[in-house]
């Protein structure tokens, strides 16, 4: 469907938390520095947007913590309790803008958007991506609505849910490895293709309404590889982590060391995750000898398609949220929307098969797309 504004005079927040967009030389390398005011100056303006801009932070996105993205969180909430604001961008470093995106999508319930949208080169350079970038995320801030948060980059429109970092210094910088975009964004329109699924939003977990700085809920990742033993795994465990995403080998495999280290952190309360270090598909449970099988029947939890970051997002909003611990597998799943099934041609045990998706699915929200 194509998004084409009608005249009617559209406010914009825009919330600035450093990056690359936000980043100017410092001697020996690139660092955040600059004011979202600064930023929004490079960029032209779709016609008939009032941008009103919010300095909340201005790191290096590598420096991103929990405290920050709750910080975020409760930013954009706040600004969306003005019945005046049409849509949020937030202007962010690209090293961890699909962990926040997503963290934000899963507690996103207003149809209004937000959209996430940042650099791959510095502020001020001549061949710089991001006046173009802040103005595509402007206009479909400005256009869409009941899409969730969103990333905008190189005129591409992609769902915040399994968008990942795609590549290192390329201007067309993300992609969801396992799904197509969304749309475009380009000529004063935007054309969406698709409205993305996603899970009943979450409230706000307590620790963004307080606006506390923790301590939270510690969430490791720990990467299985040739030679791989339980170590880093019970190691995270000791140093007090309450979840940890598992990034198994193909569709989720590892040892049978590792899936019994799995089963002792579950006993202990520890909510494991099992992705996968492969670029793209879902994990699925087919081998045995430590594989998948063995680490689902040791208490882990499928995350279909999203890869460990987001996982690891999921994860942490599951924590952070007031549910009870012995619910904490179901609503992780939900989050995840369910493990995915895996290829049709590997299902070949028919409805009872391992490969049939046999937990259920979460509940997705399926909203229709309405001209803004």
């Amino acid at each position: 469907m194509e998004w084409i504004r009608d005249d009617r005079p559209r406010r914009i927040k825009l919330i600035s938390t450093g990056g690359t967009i936000a980043s100017r030389w410092q001697g020996t390398g690139y660092a955040a520095d600059a004011s979202g005011d600064d930023v929004l100056a490079t960029a032209a303006r779709p016609e008939g947007i009032e941008v009103e801009v919010v300095d909340l932070f201005n790191v290096n996105s590598s420096r991103m913590t929990t405290a920050r993205q709750l910080t975020l969180l409760r930013a954009v909430h706040e600004a969306l309790a003005d019945p005046g604001v049409d849509g949020i961008v937030v202007t962010h470093g690209t090293d961890t803008l699909e962990e926040s995106a997503f963290f934000l999508d899963l507690h996103h319930s207003d149809p209004r958007p937000v959209v996430f949208t940042g650099a791959q080169r510095p502020l001020g350079t001549g061949d710089g991506d991001g006046p173009g970038n802040v103005y595509d995320a402007l206009q479909v801030a400005a256009s869409v609505r009941e899409l969730g948060v969103l990333v905008v980059f190189d005129g591409v429109v992609h769902a915040a849910r399994g968008t990942v970092k795609a590549q290192t210094l390329a201007a067309a910088a993300f992609a969801d490895p396992s799904e197509p975009s969304l749309g475009k964004a380009g000529f004063a329109k935007v054309d969406v293709r698709r409205r993305p699924d996603r899970p009943a939003p979450l409230p706000l977990p307590q620790a963004a309404v307080d606006g506390n700085d923790g301590p939270f809920p510690r969430v490791d990742i720990v990467t299985h590889h040739s030679d791989g033993d339980p170590l880093l795994l019970n190691a995270a465990v000791a140093a007090g982590a309450r979840g940890v995403v598992l990034v198994g080998t193909g569709a989720g495999n590892a040892t049978p060391e590792i899936a019994e280290a799995v089963a002792e952190a579950v006993a202990q309360g520890v909510v494991v995750a099992l992705s996968t270090r492969v670029h793209s598909g879902p994990v699925a449970e087919m081998y045995t000898g430590g594989g998948a099988v063995d680490l689902v029947a040791a208490g882990a939890v499928l995350t279909g398609t999203l890869r460990a970051g987001q996982a690891r997002m999921a994860l942490l909003a599951t924590l952070l949220s007031d549910v009870a611990p012995a619910r904490r597998d179901t609503l992780l799943r939900d989050l995840l929307n369910g493990p995915t099934r895996a290829e049709p041609a590997l299902a070949a045990g028919g409805s009872g098969s391992r490969f049939s998706g046999t937990h259920a699915s979460a509940a997705v929200v399926r909203k229709h797309a309405v001209l803004h």
